[in-house]
């Protein structure tokens, strides 16, 4: 089969194109290339252009013969989207419906969705299920429901077949180190403390101390990349075997608060994290923790790379690679 993959370019859409072609798919990448790199495609043909173009992404799929879509596309941080709103709404739920008009047009119902878990907001409970209420506390987890909403009227309609993944941490690099986590602005936690261990930055913020968790900083749930994107090949063969349409938590229902992290990072690289205490990001929970058991039971899908240490060791082997004053120890 012949795979579009939205935001292919980016951290989780090019592991997930690596992976589709080690499974037997053909992943074909649409990516306008604004936070992901071009030398992230190495596994199927680029087409630079924008998913808010519907009569490109028709073109497209009717082109490339295309079977079914993994939809990455999108803005996908959380303090950015609450100080421009307008924006997350424009591309993660704008872009989205035009995908799915191209996709009404030449008859393609599948489409497996990079969801996200900040559609909870505050968790009623943890580690929190499918179930759990979705009331997000920011603009990126509000458009990112959204576009759920529009899976569920569409999917009753008889018109879409859909899986949606909501992520909790992505993290770690890949095993082979041809990929890792490379933004022009970087938020995520293992590469800001890594690159503090590497010098490559004057020191790491710790966003909230004070939180009511054991040692006062937020705690989350982190799960390989590697794992991220091989579920999204299990629920293409769900949706293959006929699934039935539904949003499913990826996570390993363990959660490590950022102290946790930072002792991996300096246990793993040998160097010391230099860190400072800083207010809390608005937007962020206190408490970010999976219960993943229906992707394992309806996916047949099992995360095997996720343990923190091997999270932060692939990390560092390929943020490593940058700054060759420093050795993976």
């Amino acid at each position: 089969m012949r795979v579009l993959v939205t935001g292919g370019a980016g951290y989780v859409g090019s592991h997930t194109a690596k992976a589709l072609v080690r499974d037997g798919y053909r992943p074909i990448v649409i990516d306008n290339l604004s936070t992901g790199h071009a030398h992230n495609v190495k596994w199927g043909p680029l087409v630079r252009a924008n998913i808010s173009d519907r009569a490109v992404v028709r073109r497209i799929l009717e082109e490339h013969k295309i079977g079914a879509v993994i939809h990455f596309a999108g803005s996908a941080l959380v303090g950015e989207s609450v100080v421009q709103p307008l924006v997350y709404f424009q591309n993660n739920v704008s872009g989205t419906i035009s995908l799915l008009q191209a996709m009404l047009d030449v008859g393609i119902q599948d489409i497996v969705f990079s969801s996200t878990c900040a559609t909870y907001g505050l968790p009623v409970t943890v580690p929190i299920t499918e179930d759990n209420p979705q009331s997000p506390i920011n603009p990126y987890g509000e458009s990112k429901l959204a576009v759920e909403r529009v899976f569920e009227w569409m999917g009753i309609a008889g018109q879409l077949r859909w899986v949606a993944l909501r992520y909790f941490n992505a993290a770690g690099a890949d095993p082979d180190g041809e990929l890792g986590e490379e933004h022009d602005h970087e938020t995520h936690l293992i590469p800001l403390a890594i690159g503090a261990a590497l010098g490559q930055r004057e020191r790491l913020h710790i966003f909230g101390t004070d939180y009511h968790t054991p040692d006062g900083t937020a705690i989350r749930d982190y799960i390989h990349v590697a794992d991220l994107a091989s579920a999204h090949i299990c629920a293409l063969r769900y949706l293959n075997r006929g699934g039935e349409s539904q949003a499913l938590n990826l996570g390993t229902g363990k959660g490590a608060s950022v102290r946790e992290v930072v002792a991996m990072v300096q246990s793993v690289g040998g160097q010391a994290v230099p860190s400072i205490a800083a207010p809390r990001r608005a937007g962020d929970p206190p408490v970010l923790v999976a219960n993943p058991e229906r992707a394992r039971r309806l996916l047949d899908w099992e995360p095997s790379h996720s343990a923190l240490a091997n999270i932060v060791e692939t990390a560092w082997r390929w943020h490593a690679r940058t700054c060759p004053d420093f050795s993976y120890s």
